[in-house]
């Protein structure tokens, strides 16, 4: 049984692009090109800001997948972004061990000090904020992971307030472009 054809995309990608993509692809064997879907994806990321169906639809087109197998991979990690996020990503940890250890209320004193729901962005666009699962950091929690990069523990109201801060300030002397849907 042979794979099925790579479908035709409406997503245009950089020759720039394009390199960072075969790199990936050449550390698998040619059978398992595949396996490089979530360094794709992190490159369209990273580049992009977010994921967008189309490049979702381009990458299943250059590694020989199915459309919907790039999507869900794309759905499953929360590092994946399916639409775009502000400056700064705040995931805030809502599992149950955090949960245990005032996680919803983080999420709640993060999303009311922004006038923000989950999974909302402030209108000038520095921040979104959303719940996450594991971090894979219980015993210091409430804990939250700033663009997917930094991770921060024992995250009270006060560390909040001065995370915000912090951040509120840093946007403001560095702005940068946002990304457009």
């Amino acid at each position: 049984m042979s794979s099925p054809e790579p479908q035709a995309s409406n997503m245009d990608f950089s020759e720039q692009t394009l390199a960072r993509f075969q790199r990936e692809i050449a550390k698998y064997p040619v059978e398992h090109k595949a396996s490089a879907v979530m360094a794709c994806l992190a490159i369209v990321q990273h580049e992009q800001g977010f994921v967008s169906p189309e490049a979702e639809e381009g990458i299943a087109a250059i590694l020989g997948m199915a459309p919907i197998a790039v999507h869900e991979v794309t759905t499953f990690y929360n590092m994946y972004n399916q639409q775009p996020v502000g400056q700064f990503k705040l995931n805030v940890c809502t599992n149950l061990p955090c949960q245990l250890r005032n996680g919803q209320t983080a999420l709640e004193h993060v999303c009311g000090r922004l006038g923000v729901e989950p999974y909302g962005s402030t209108a000038d666009g520095v921040f979104t904020v959303q719940p996450s699962e594991c971090l894979g950091a219980c015993a210091d929690a409430p804990v939250m992971l700033v663009n997917d990069r930094q991770m921060l523990s024992f995250m009270d109201e006060q560390r909040l307030d001065e995370l915000l801060a912090t951040l509120q300030a840093h946007a403001a002397a560095h702005p940068v472009a946002q990304h457009k849907k």
